[in-house]
């Protein structure tokens, strides 16, 4: 069973990652309400309406679908930011793809390295995306509050990790979040898919990515470049040291 949800695609300025936040902010204010108080209205905890707020996250489908009838607008209001505060600051969509269970939970997508070339044009695609392996792990590490995805690498450039691996991921839904100096798997418009280490350069629209292997020279990437962003958590790995 395929489900999607919208995210922003972040994209050069700071201003287009803080449209949905300021947004639902202001409707809550308007209405009166308390973090707390919007929470139980949804039946969520406050953490998320205030990481709603501060553009630490974005709601799935489901809860934006609460949040549009619980203040009696669309869902493309919400999403384009069309309150006072935001009005004339365009926004672009895009569409996460994940699959669910029969309990309609969530399962982890694996993007085997055959995979990663064809994951550059069908990573939106629900039918191409429900025809890559899937599984779950049921460990207490993992919240399923959080969409994960697998990546095979290849290649010995973030050694000691070998050619190979799966990379777990959680979904990044705001550049501005990547934390510096840790690892992150990049789906590129022209580098393809990519495990580095993530610095912010002096120049605001770009990334300075590391190897963990000093033989590999490091380099810039346009942050419009990026596609999609996945904080690597931990990895898999068939060859026994």
């Amino acid at each position: 069973m395929i489900t999607a949800f919208f995210v922003f695609l972040h994209q050069l300025t700071n201003t287009m990652d803080t449209r949905f936040g300021t947004l639902l902010k202001t409707l809550r204010r308007q209405k009166g309400l308390t973090q707390e108080e919007f929470a139980s209205a949804l039946g969520v905890k406050r953490s998320k309406i205030g990481a709603y707020e501060e553009n630490r996250a974005m709601p799935k489908l489901d809860l934006l679908k609460s949040i549009a009838v619980f203040f009696n607008v669309s869902i493309e209001e919400l999403v384009n930011a069309t309150g006072a505060e935001t009005q004339n600051l365009p926004i672009q969509l895009k569409v996460l793809t994940t699959v669910v269970d029969t309990f309609n939970k969530e399962l982890i997508t694996l993007v085997p390295e055959k995979a990663a070339a064809g994951y550059l044009h069908g990573y939106s695609d629900p039918e191409y995306v429900e025809q890559l392996p899937r599984f779950t792990l049921p460990v207490p590490e993992l919240s399923a509050e959080r969409t994960y995805r697998a990546f095979q690498i290849s290649g010995d450039s973030m050694f000691p990790i070998p050619s190979g691996s799966y990379i777990l991921c959680d979904y990044v839904e705001n550049l501005q979040s990547i934390r510096e100096g840790k690892p992150y798997i990049l789906v590129t418009r022209d580098e393809g898919i990519v495990y580095k280490r993530i610095w912010n350069d002096d120049n605001s629209e770009k990334f300075l990515l590391q190897s963990d292997n000093p033989v590999f020279t490091p380099y810039f990437l346009p942050k419009d470049a990026i596609i999609e962003a996945w904080r690597a958590l931990g990895y898999l790995c068939m060859s026994l040291p």
